[in-house]
């Protein structure tokens, strides 16, 4: 009995096969390690919530304001205190305000502004008991501690970012010194820094600035805050950051709009010009209730979004490389 012929083909084929069964399979490319600890970071959280309540002008806010104050300086940052005074919602002395400057790298004149809210709302207005309302105590451990924690766990890093920006971390007070929703006002601290930055412009400019706010629920979910995404200014910086966050692995930064929200970006995009997003897990049901405590935080989101917000730091174009950019795209559109 004759065999059949082996064709061409065939022959191809079986010596492809062998040279790939022949080469080493290719090393999986390691996924990138979060260089912030979130065990360290919830630790931060926690300092801070044992502090109780941190209303604007309160005891607990002054004790807090020498905390970080000695915390950032021991971390190599330059501490400014931008003191003010606001009016009192329930009468009486002015309150003493306190927005918390923290310089890094401040001999660079090309900087970005990382901001939070760092007081507490002086009720919980939304907690279904209606005398908590009235009389309950709100800790604030997302809403107000959150933002904090991050920062802080970010200082361990910020003396090493390289690139052309400093960074200043701004915590403002009195975002929600608010007795009564639509008689008292929101946002005293962002009002009074963006209004002193075009009323006395430092030497240097802020290219952008982000809003850390709410950052800390154990289930997080960060979507596109609305206005961040429609103002034309912001949304390439929306865009940036939550693209950082697809690259890391961060599943937890969802690429969609979702809410609007009134926030402390708000006074820093529109008066002092500052091109600002916000950053927030508004889902969050403990939200303006007594039930907001480190429990229902995690120091894994806090290590994500301080990671998401480092690497972006990290990749940020130099202001030599954005105008070359944008001439190049205008001479194109013209060709």
């Amino acid at each position: 009995m004759k065999s059949r012929p082996i064709s061409r083909f065939a022959v191809a084929l079986s010596l492809l096969i062998s040279s790939l069964s022949a080469c080493p399979a290719q090393a999986a490319q390691p996924r990138p390690q979060n260089p912030l600890d979130a065990l360290r970071a919830y630790r931060y959280l926690e300092q801070i919530c044992e502090l109780g309540p941190r209303i604007s002008g309160s005891p607990a806010m002054t004790r807090q304001q020498d905390l970080l104050v000695d915390f950032f300086e021991k971390q190599g940052g330059k501490v400014i205190r931008q003191e003010f005074e606001a009016p009192n919602p329930l009468g009486g002395p002015n309150v003493p305000m306190t927005n918390l400057i923290v310089q890094w790298h401040p001999e660079r004149k090309e900087r970005i502004l990382l901001c939070t809210h760092y007081d507490t709302r002086p009720l919980p207005d939304r907690d279904p008991n209606p005398v908590s309302r009235r009389q309950g105590v709100f800790l604030g451990a997302n809403d107000g501690g959150s933002g904090v924690a991050v920062m802080m766990e970010l200082a361990h890093l910020m003396p090493g970012l390289e690139g052309p920006y400093g960074v200043d971390f701004v915590l403002l007070d009195g975002e929600e010194l608010v007795w009564v929703d639509g008689r008292d006002p929101y946002f005293v601290g962002s009002t009074w820094f963006s209004q002193e930055y075009v009323r006395h412009p430092p030497p240097y400019r802020y290219r952008w600035g982000v809003l850390l706010d709410m950052v800390g629920d154990a289930d997080l979910q960060i979507y596109q805050e609305q206005q961040s995404v429609a103002w034309r200014d912001t949304r390439p910086l929306v865009n940036d950051i939550w693209a950082t966050a697809a690259r890391l692995g961060v599943d937890e930064f969802v690429p969609r709009a979702r809410h609007v929200v009134r926030d402390d970006h708000m006074a820093l995009r529109n008066t002092a010009k500052i091109p600002t997003c916000d950053i927030i897990d508004f889902d969050y049901p403990a939200w303006h209730t007594e039930a907001d405590t480190p429990r229902r935080c995690s120091g894994s989101s806090l290590a994500k979004v301080g990671w998401v917000v480092y690497e972006w730091l990290k990749t940020v174009e130099s202001p030599e490389s954005t105008s070359a950019s944008s001439a190049e795209s205008r001479v194109k559109s013209r060709q």
